[in-house]
């Protein structure tokens, strides 16, 4: 940028240099990002110290952020309301006779779970509670459990409504509805994919199987698992047709759970729907405050022009779209192990956009293709923070859970190329029901 002391090549430098010596010395992500923007913020003249507080302040005036809060706390409402156990009781249901039934339930529960949190890391922490004590008990490896909790969860981030996913709308400017439509087909295809992994893993183990569970068993789970199963369909459907916006359709998901733990179920009392908000309070601090001095990080990179100066190489490579999904894919995959997935969309997605566009990379698939990858950072070291919050409540090292969880990530890792190779996985269903959100 013309008028600078730093040219962008040193501005650059010093950015990512401080962040990484920051996270080096284990300094939380959302401080570090924020330390590496203050010495050029003090050696430029054009700027200051305040600006820091500018820039990250200015990016909490969003409509859309206040999704995140709220998603959050549907999901704590869920557990401490009873959905949770009825979403169980189905999932063995439905499941519990196959190979390996309850992690069979894990999944499916996850499957569930992410249509109404959002959250992969309230996810990891509420099933690894549910799952991983009662797994030890029927006999499965600690390995195993941990792993297929972890893995599972991050379905929360790919599935609508995913917060991954009203962040990334916000900052890009890409429609939420077409986002949410686009994760549907991928999630399912990898919650698949995880399935069919318990299933080999079962039978070369011996992991034990529940009895099937008689139709009149499974009507009666499915019956009192109507009302939560309902929740995604409205937060969906209201946002895909246009009743509500992603923000209002949060607000009415935690009414919604609301009204299920206190009318319908009644197991909600005061001490656990303070223990909620609680939760939430801490959860949406940690995530905003990261939004905020992200944004702050990737203001200064534009303010240097720094996306422009490292991508003017990579464009002279002259790659097509699939060429281009690969290679935004292996930069996500990347960044995901070691920075947390809603600052990596803030400060590398922005820096990819445009890449993406000037391979005409739809901006829904560009979308699906970088969460997707991000997905793999929840549970790969060093950062791996849904590994880490099992791994925790297992009481176990990550290093000993590291070999099944690379195992369980190999389908999932076919479902990403198959996504890139294949936009049409992502953009079926928004072709289908609403064209009008593409581009």
């Amino acid at each position: 940028m013309m008028g600078t002391v730093l040219s962008p090549g040193t501005a650059a430098i010093i950015l990512f240099g401080i962040f990484f010596f920051c996270l080096f010395w284990r300094v939380p992500v959302a401080f570090a990002l924020a330390l590496a923007c203050l010495p050029i913020l003090l050696i430029e003249p054009r700027l200051s110290a305040m600006t820091l507080a500018q820039e990250t302040f200015n990016a909490y005036n969003s409509f859309i952020l206040l999704a995140v809060p709220f998603f959050l706390l549907t999901a704590n409402l869920m557990n401490v309301g009873g959905i949770t156990d009825r979403l169980v009781w189905l999932s063995r249901s439905m499941v519990g006779h196959f190979p390996g039934g309850l992690a069979q339930i894990n999944v499916v529960l996850s499957f569930f779970f992410a249509g109404i949190s959002g959250s992969s890391t309230a996810d990891a922490a509420s099933q690894s509670k549910i799952f991983i004590e009662a797994q030890r008990k029927e006999g499965y490896d600690d390995g195993f459990s941990v792993a297929i909790t972890a893995v599972s969860s991050v379905l929360a981030v790919i599935i609508p409504p995913s917060i991954l996913m009203i962040v990334w709308g916000g900052i890009l400017t890409v429609s939420i509805g077409a986002l949410f439509l686009a994760g549907i087909v991928p999630g399912l295809l990898i919650g698949l994919a995880q399935m069919a992994t318990v299933h080999t893993y079962a039978k070369l183990r011996g992991y034990p199987t529940y009895p099937k569970a008689t139709w009149l068993e499974l009507g009666r789970s499915l019956a009192v698992s109507v009302p939560a199963l309902m929740t995604p369909f409205i937060i969906i459907g209201g946002k895909i047709f246009g009743w509500f916006t992603a923000t209002e359709s949060a607000c009415i998901a935690v009414l919604y759970a609301g009204m299920l733990s206190l009318l319908v179920y009644r197991e909600m009392d005061i001490k656990g729907l303070y223990g909620a908000l609680l939760d939430t309070g801490k959860f949406a601090a940690v995530a905003l405050f990261c939004v905020g001095t992200a944004s702050a990080f990737g203001w200064l990179l534009a303010y240097y022009e720094i996306p422009k100066a490292l991508l003017s190489g990579v464009s002279a490579w002259n790659m097509g779209p699939t060429a281009t999904g690969f290679f935004i894919s292996f930069v996500f995959l990347v960044v995901g192990c070691f920075l947390d997935a809603i600052p990596s969309i803030i400060i590398v997605g922005t820096i990819l956009d445009p890449l993406a566009k000037s391979v005409a990379m739809d901006p829904v698939h560009f979308a699906i293709v970088g969460i997707v990858s991000l997905a793999f950072g929840l549970v790969t070291p060093p950062y791996g923070l849904c590994l880490l919050i099992s791994c925790s409540i297992a009481g176990m090292r990550m290093i000993d859970a590291l070999k099944d969880t690379c195992i369980m990530l190999l389908p999932m890792l076919g479902v990403l190329v198959l996504v890139i190779v294949w936009p049409d996985v992502a953009l079926f269903l928004p072709k289908l029901i609403s064209p009008e959100f593409l581009r």
